[in-house]
């Protein structure tokens, strides 16, 4: 199926990878060519999209990129640092927003397979579906090594200058991410994402092509989603790395995750910040926590990921929804209007659409966008190639400790690109 869709200039495949994980509707869904697509920069993107939507009664795929927050986190331009927002070079080159009508969708659920199109040639795109090689795409990745933006030391010194921050009232955690890339990158898309789908595995993973812009994605956390008129958010924080081959040790990990001050604290904070960007856009008293410090293990990491939802008025539009909660707090802080403002002045380079959303909108009005973590963000045409991770800051923070979670974060990405553990056994 894969094989089939990268023919395509445009396409998006969003893939449990098989967890059974409360509220996935279907195991996956691929959404092939673009009858229609809107891209647009930040600045009056959310109205584009209002106007694209309402002419669209269709299923709609695309992304929210990080940059959005200009429109959504309003700023004190006599702030300092970071006043006002500044835009950064971004050399991946995914815009702002970007969403289309599909020509084709391919639902995947555990015994059944669901096609629709535009053009009516259901069969024929099975048919061509199934004679596709079922071979694994070739590529060599000896040699590719992706450097720091910044260097330890760097980080290190940045993290203890957000503490002083924090130290002063200016925030409570902030979320700092860094990058690692390469602008002497040539891979085969397809070939490494199916590489970091073994390696990874993880319930938002996300294979994304626009032109020569490709996303890699193995998420673990979900953003929003809308099912009727609830609204569920499943913010993640609180990281924990596994112990291989230990069954003890493994287990140990995940209870001390669970039992760690420090993480409770940090999920705490998001899930109250969560709880406030619901309250703007659901009925008054219905956002509630459903569950709280819930431990979930993925291949390299354990995470503590906590589930809040609310009732939305009718007639309540997707893009009402996303303004009002965007971007995540989970890769913000709290509170989120300052925090983004430091996030702008400390980071060394855009996020672009790291920390954004990729997902879906059914012609009902329902919708389901992850958080555009753990991934690799590709430009096949200038050969960049990069990846970027972060964690939660709190004053009680240790910086090296920071710094290696994040190193246990891009574990998986890391294996992916290894020539050593891409081929699968026979």
């Amino acid at each position: 199926m894969l094989n089939w869709a990268s023919r395509f200039n445009i396409f998006a495949f969003l893939d449990n990878q098989g967890y059974e994980l409360p509220l996935h509707s279907v195991e996956g869904i691929l959404a092939v060519g673009a009858a229609d697509h809107i891209q647009t920069a930040a600045g009056h993107a959310f109205d584009d999209l209002r106007d694209f939507a309402g002419r669209h009664q269709d299923w709609l795929f695309g992304h929210f990129a990080y940059d959005l927050v200009r429109e959504t986190e309003p700023f004190d331009a006599d702030a300092e640092p970071g006043g006002s927002l500044h835009r950064k070079t971004n050399p991946v080159g995914f815009p702002d927003l970007f969403f289309f009508v599909p020509d084709t969708i391919v639902e995947l659920k555990e015994e059944s397979l669901r096609i629709g199109s535009l053009k009516d040639n259901h069969r024929e795109i099975f048919e061509e579906i199934s004679g596709m090689a079922g071979d694994i795409p070739e590529s060599q990745t000896e040699g590719l090594a992706l450097q720091p933006a910044v260097s330890r030391e760097e980080y290190l010194d940045t993290i203890r200058a957000l503490q002083q921050h924090i130290l002063r009232g200016d925030a409570y955690e902030i979320n700092f991410c860094q990058e690692f890339y390469s602008h002497l990158a040539q891979i085969d898309p397809l070939y490494i994402w199916l590489s970091l789908s073994r390696t990874s595995p993880n319930p938002f993973s996300a294979f994304y092509r626009l032109d020569e812009r490709y996303l890699l994605c193995a998420s673990p956390e979900r953003y929003l989603r809308r099912e009727g008129d609830t609204l569920i958010s499943q913010p993640i924080k609180g990281t924990a790395p596994r112990v291989p081959g230990n069954p003890q040790a493994d287990e140990a990990a995940g209870n001390g995750l669970r039992a760690s001050a420090k993480d409770r604290s940090e999920n705490v904070m998001v899930v109250d910040l969560v709880r406030n960007d619901l309250s703007r856009i659901c009925l008054p008293g219905t956002v509630r926590v459903k569950e709280l410090f819930g431990i979930y293990s993925f291949p390299q990491v354990f995470q503590m990921t906590s589930t809040i939802e609310g009732e939305l008025p009718p007639e309540t539009s997707f893009i009402e929804a996303i303004k009002a909660t965007f971007p995540m707090g989970s890769m913000t802080g709290a509170p989120k209007k300052r925090v983004v403002q430091l996030i702008d002045h400390y980071e060394r380079t855009s996020r672009g659409l790291f920390s954004g959303a990729l997902g879906y909108v059914t012609p009902a009005g329902d919708f389901d966008f992850n958080v555009v973590i753990r991934s690799l963000f590709y430009n096949q045409k200038d050969h960049y190639l990069s990846y970027q991770v972060g964690s939660g800051i709190t004053f009680y923070s240790d910086p090296q400790q920071e710094y290696e979670e994040c190193l246990v974060k891009a574990e998986g990405i890391r294996r992916a690109l290894d020539p050593q553990t891409q081929r699968p056994k026979e």
